[in-house]
């Protein structure tokens, strides 16, 4: 089994770095790596097309280079797409669309093994993540226990239920979803509002009275130092998609000015 390094870095209280990937070309994965600026990707499966053979590759690239890798999973089939993004070699995953704490432990159960302690639903799976001859043994089990369990907080019920989401046990880190509690109290596009932005001040501040490493989406590094004074160690820069459209933007703007004059 290989280590989780995500799982090691949130053990040691270190900071953490990531970037978001739409694509599943495995290529993207590997030119993120080449960076040697990333503790691992996460590839938001809840917004792309993919089938089971990328996961697979995914989590190779990655590999390749060194990196954690975290899945984030559509509201359902939630268990289904976590227990195989974790059999492809996932070593997290992170929740969307929780509304209350037995949501989250749902989410918890299905990550963590079938034992008499665990109380979890991953059975045995002889998965990539297995090979060879893993499935099912103490080992097996002891990385279902080291998998990283994020949940997105971004529906009214869950920031209502806060307390009660965030005292589920196993979870290990919780990410803010501004768009989604704006839309979720019929505020759709209100990400940035003063009210909005005092409510992800809350959950962080929550997150971490309880132990949860929270972490903050970026654009830009700038934006950091906004989170960091908040107390968060933990980011996720920029996307794939929106990289490649604000360059060719800017490229193309600047070709077209050229050529037409």
């Amino acid at each position: 089994m290989r280590p989780n390094k995500l799982r090691e870095l949130l053990k040691n209280g270190k900071p953490t770095i990531a970037t978001h990937i739409h694509s599943s070309w495995p290529s993207v994965v590997e030119i993120a790596g080449h960076t040697g600026m990333f503790d691992y990707i996460e590839f938001v499966s809840e917004y792309a097309p993919f089938d089971l053979y990328a996961l697979d590759n995914i989590c190779r690239a990655a590999e390749l280079h060194g990196m954690s890798s975290m899945i984030k999973v559509d509201q359902q089939p939630r268990k289904f797409l976590a227990q195989r993004a974790i059999g492809a070699g996932f070593q997290s995953v992170l929740f969307a669309d929780c509304r209350k704490a037995a949501d989250a432990e749902e989410c918890v159960r299905a990550v963590l093994p079938e034992t008499p302690e665990d109380q979890g639903t991953h059975g045995v799976a002889t998965r990539r993540f297995t090979y060879m001859l893993y499935g099912g043994t103490q080992n097996y089990v002891d990385a279902l226990r080291d998998i990283v369990v994020a949940l997105m907080i971004e529906k009214k019920t869950a920031v209502e239920n806060l307390d009660e989401v965030l005292a589920v046990p196993g979870i290990d880190m919780v990410q803010w979803g501004p768009a989604d509690y704006s839309m979720s109290i019929g505020r759709p596009g209100d990400w940035f509002a003063p009210d909005i932005k005092e409510i992800e001040k809350k959950v962080i501040a929550a997150a971490l009275k309880n132990g949860i490493a929270p972490r903050a989406e970026i654009e830009s590094p700038d934006q950091a130092k906004y989170y960091l004074d908040l107390g968060v160690k933990h980011f996720c820069i920029s996307t794939d998609i929106m990289l490649l459209y604000r360059t060719w933007r800017q490229k193309g703007e600047e070709l077209r000015k050229i050529v037409e004059g």
